[in-house]
């Protein structure tokens, strides 16, 4: 009785620990930026200008505007959790390529963009991404597309203004339904300060929705993308990309042949 006493000590013990460093350390979980010097030089070999938006005196969000030949609109790109957008530069000729011009934005701390880093002022940030895009394009001329942790900062920003079709890269039903799936037994809906609940949001959303999502991805579990189905209207759709992974979806000739019937 004694051991078994102490071993539920030492497992109780443990249980509180993880879960303790779960909460302590979730932003390192979830975001890993890499930050840049201000006089730090993009290169791309697609015609850009760096943009620099102040949000109050001493914080900025870093941009890139990616330029088509004759754009014809713009993608607001929403990228993953790692790095910054030096290292998503090269998807963005998928989009340029028909005709698009492509609005990317580095979250804060990620680059070169600074100030503090919480769900609410994301959602802020994209907005101010969107009412770029409004000064040169309308509404049916401007696609949101979210890859990996962006997605759920795309549905949210589709679900409150208008846009030509949303689409996701590898979405999560919510960050608390993927924690579940690496880390069950705790109760993540407490404990996690960034939940991007995608789910709720799409039900918002009037533009079509269309989803890729590799079947091998076991970064964003296929199952949790594949929850949102529940949540389609008429003409949305999902594209299971067969044995493809969490980052090599543009390796595959049908997510480019459904992207580019998107695009046209």
């Amino acid at each position: 009785m004694r051991k078994i006493k102490t071993l539920l000590l030492w497992a109780a013990s443990i249980y509180i620990l993880v879960g303790v460093g779960l909460y302590a350390f979730q932003k390192k979980i979830i975001f890993r930026p890499e930050s840049l010097s201000d006089d730090y030089k993009f290169e791309f070999n697609i015609p850009f200008e760096e943009l620099r938006i102040p949000i109050n005196p001493k914080e900025q969000l870093s941009a890139i505007l990616f330029k088509a030949s004759q754009p014809k609109g713009i993608v607001l790109y929403f990228h993953g959790n790692m790095k910054h957008i030096g290292f998503y530069g090269k998807y963005v000729p998928n989009f340029t390529s028909q005709g698009y011009d492509v609005l990317m934005m580095d979250y804060r701390t990620f680059g070169k963009s600074t100030g503090e880093l919480s769900e609410a002022l994301i959602y802020q940030d994209a907005l101010h991404m969107y009412q770029i895009a409004r000064k040169r394009f309308e509404p049916g001329q401007i696609i949101i597309y979210g890859r990996s942790l962006g997605t759920g900062i795309a549905a949210q920003l589709a679900a409150v203004r208008d846009c030509k079709r949303l689409i996701l890269e590898a979405p999560y039903y919510s960050v608390e339904d993927v924690a579940k799936h690496f880390i069950p037994f705790y109760p993540h809906g407490l404990l996690l300060e960034f939940k991007f609940p995608t789910y709720t949001y799409l039900p918002k959303v009037t533009a079509p929705v269309s989803i890729f999502h590799g079947t091998d991805d076991h970064t964003i579990p296929y199952a949790s993308g594949e929850k949102l189905k529940q949540y389609f209207k008429p003409g949305d759709e999902f594209i299971s990309i067969k044995g493809a992974t969490h980052n090599n979806l543009n390796d595959y000739p049908l997510f480019h042949q459904r992207l580019d019937e998107m695009l046209k």
